[in-house]
């Protein structure tokens, strides 16, 4: 477990960014900029939140995290990398053949990964059984699940944040990346979710919201839960799609589109300048 400065923080997150923009530009790959808006929830999570040992990735007593936005990949493989699970050049084989970073979060051959992740609506249920299962075995580990908003209109999501408060999962922390982008149109005119906080409220959930670019924001909402006693805790962070690079925040064109050649350059400059 990492204890890092703010400035440490930020640091790792625009680390995160720079990793994703070169892997997403050599492999021709989609998703940055949903990578891009999870940056700063991943690095304060593992670079204070979160209690893990890469050097032992199966210790039983660890925190757990699950990226349920399994298509936001490169900010999951590029945070274990600067946190020691595996070499930070290994990204380089990102989406090549035979490698283990795939183009959706996989765990095999991934230290630090803990479920495959890409269909839509199955980290929080898998992330319900385990915060069931460390309470059953009398452990201290927590469960955090990032979920995207476009997610949220998954009703797996809802069938499993039914279930946890009837369990008092205490140990269960949700993250809604909440960028009001998805796939192939604004959420709020796919299926809006709002009021996004009553509903999890209205399902027996102690909620907080937050900017999702506020380290010190975010540092207080992941090293403050449980909120309360007995529930699960959701944290609703308000982000930008494509962050860090102006010209890719809050485009729908970033969810599928690779950055390639000069638009690759413009973003590594100004992801550099921003260090």
């Amino acid at each position: 477990m990492n204890q890092m400065t703010r400035t440490e923080l930020k640091a790792l997150a625009n680390r995160i960014r720079q990793h994703c923009v070169r892997m997403t530009g050599k492999a021709n790959a989609s998703h940055i900029g949903s990578a891009l808006s999870a940056a700063d929830i991943m690095a304060a999570l593992y670079g204070k939140a979160l209690r893990y040992d890469p050097k032992r990735p199966g210790w039983p007593d660890r925190d757990r995290f699950i990226m349920s936005k399994g298509h936001a990949c490169t900010a999951l493989y590029a945070t274990l990398a600067e946190s020691g699970f595996f070499p930070v050049k290994a990204l380089e084989t990102f989406y090549q053949n035979g490698s283990p970073l795939a183009g959706h979060v996989m765990h095999k051959d991934n230290p630090g990964v803990e479920l495959s992740t890409g269909s839509l609506g199955h980290g929080l249920p898998v992330a319900t059984g385990m915060a069931i299962a460390a309470k059953r075995d009398g452990r201290a580990s927590r469960v955090f699940c990032l979920l995207s908003d476009g997610e949220c209109d998954e009703g797996s999501v809802w069938e499993a944040a039914l279930l946890a408060p009837q369990h008092n999962l205490d140990n269960l922390i949700a993250i809604v990346d909440y960028n009001g982008i998805q796939s192939l149109g604004m959420v709020k005119d796919v299926i809006d979710l709002d009021p996004l906080a009553e509903k999890w409220q209205a399902f027996r959930w102690s909620v907080g919201g937050v900017d999702g670019h506020d380290m010190g924001a975010v540092e207080e909402a992941l090293t403050q839960v449980p909120y309360e006693v007995g529930r699960p805790s959701c944290i609703i962070a308000r982000t930008v799609k494509g962050k860090g690079v102006s010209f890719m925040e809050n485009k729908l064109l970033w969810h599928y589109r690779a950055p390639l050649g000069e638009d690759l350059a413009k973003a590594l400059t100004e992801l550099v300048q921003g260090e």
